[in-house]
């Protein structure tokens, strides 16, 4: 706790002495009596010392699970354990990415010992895991011409973990791992889509001998099918500055992001795949892929609580480079990468060529949360449009997502381009 004086009588004491001069050169005495009742009010400040508050506080959330945008009232308890205190203040200590919708989180009162305050107020749950900080507090002397003021430790948490978006399927890239899945690739093998013919070799399975051409022209040959191998892929969701730009509605484009990645992850591990995270910014996140049940538990919530994916700029600086290498260093090399930004400026288009020109291909899922009404909106539009060209010129898939549209309707947009 700090104590300082607050100077409230720093006036009045001035005023004393200016109304007793002229008092004295003017012979007035409502001047010498306005110069009397300013010293008592002087020494009226000095009489109390500054107070020392013991204070308890408790606080409770309440709420259990709450899913985003539900409302959850808080209760804070403040008894104390010392003297009077004439003059209390107390501030709670709301979480930054949480928004008070009732009430109030601060408190003004007189609190004798052994009494307790309470404050009550609503706030709205925001997806990640919200801290409350400790409550703030500031007592004064009856006078009000001294103050303490300090913190008082109160641990809180409050955290929305949504389930993953739903999305029914994402097209990936012609995948070469080595492994049995849905993807196509442009090897022959086993799988159900005809690839091509070749000459019979002893041990061929005989429900692969091509009967049609054997009964036609006499030769023995086997027929091939497209192999599907499973995939590995890691969905990066951009969460450097630049990427926290805000729709019309206010909504960050970093939250339009995780969802495409909740939704992309949704739609790959049930398709067998296996799927990792990545948060690329100046708080660097990292799950490696995986799949099942499990997997998909960690995953929604890194997701949900790790910094990396929350909806607030970040407190660090972003060194790119470092960043980068970081990604292509965890990244496997038979990886695909789906790159959920909002592509707000130019440096991310280039972290995906880089990426691409590793030999990862890269799908890009880019929310548009830009606007028309001013100039700099529609700048910011035509800016955003020309990456995208630039990306798909550069053979780059992209998902153009406007935000106000759903996220499946702008997949399956874009795959009928795809597919043309």
């Amino acid at each position: 706790m700090t104590t300082r004086e607050t100077y409230r009588w720093r006036g009045v004491t001035a005023l004393s002495l200016f109304a007793a001069a002229a008092g004295a050169a003017f012979s007035s005495p409502a001047a010498l009596l306005l110069a009397v009742l300013g010293v008592a009010y002087a020494a009226y400040g000095a009489l109390f010392a500054a107070p020392s508050p013991a204070l308890t506080v408790e606080r409770t959330v309440h709420a259990d699970d709450p899913d985003p945008g539900d409302e959850v009232d808080v209760t804070l308890s403040v008894t104390n354990d010392g003297g009077f205190l004439p003059d209390l203040r107390v501030v709670d200590g709301v979480p930054a990415g949480v928004e008070v919708v009732d009430g109030s989180p601060r408190l003004a009162t007189a609190l004798r010992e052994g009494k307790t305050a309470t404050l009550r107020y609503t706030v709205e749950a925001h997806r990640g895991e919200h801290d409350f900080a400790s409550v703030y507090v500031r007592a004064r002397d009856l006078s009000g011409a001294r103050e303490t003021e300090g913190t008082v430790p109160a641990s809180s948490t409050v955290a929305s973990v949504p389930a993953l978006p739903e999305l029914a399927s994402f097209p990936l890239r012609e995948q070469t791992v080595r492994r049995v899945g849905r993807v196509p690739t442009s090897q022959g093998g086993s799988g159900v889509e005809f690839h091509a013919t070749r000459e019979y070799r002893p041990g061929d399975p005989l429900s692969r001998v091509d009967w049609h051409r054997l009964a036609r022209t006499g030769d023995l040959s086997t027929v091939e099918y497209r192999e599907e191998r499973a995939a590995t892929v890691v969905a990066v969701v951009d969460g450097r500055e630049a990427a926290h730009v805000a729709d019309a509605d206010g909504e960050d484009a970093v939250e339009y992001a995780v969802e495409a990645a909740g939704g992309v992850a949704t739609a790959l591990l049930d398709a067998g795949d296996r799927v990792g995270l990545a948060a690329f910014g100046p708080h660097w996140e990292w799950l490696a892929p995986g799949a099942g049940r499990e997997h998909r538990a960690r995953l929604r919530d890194a997701l949900a609580r790790r910094r990396g994916f929350a909806a607030l700029p970040p407190d660090r600086r972003f060194l790119g480079a470092l960043v980068l290498r970081r990604l292509r260093k965890h990244l496997p090399a038979d990886a695909q990468v789906v790159f959920c930004s909002p592509l707000a400026d130019d440096n991310a288009a280039e972290y995906v060529r880089r990426l691409e020109a590793r030999g990862n291909p890269v799908t890009v899922v880019s929310p548009d949360v830009t606007g028309a009404e001013t100039l700099g909106q529609q700048v910011a539009r035509v800016e955003r449009a020309t990456r995208i060209r630039s990306l798909r010129r550069a053979g780059v898939r992209v998902v153009d997502w406007p935000v106000e549209e759903s996220l499946p309707v702008a997949v399956a947009t874009a795959e009928r381009g795809w597919s043309r």
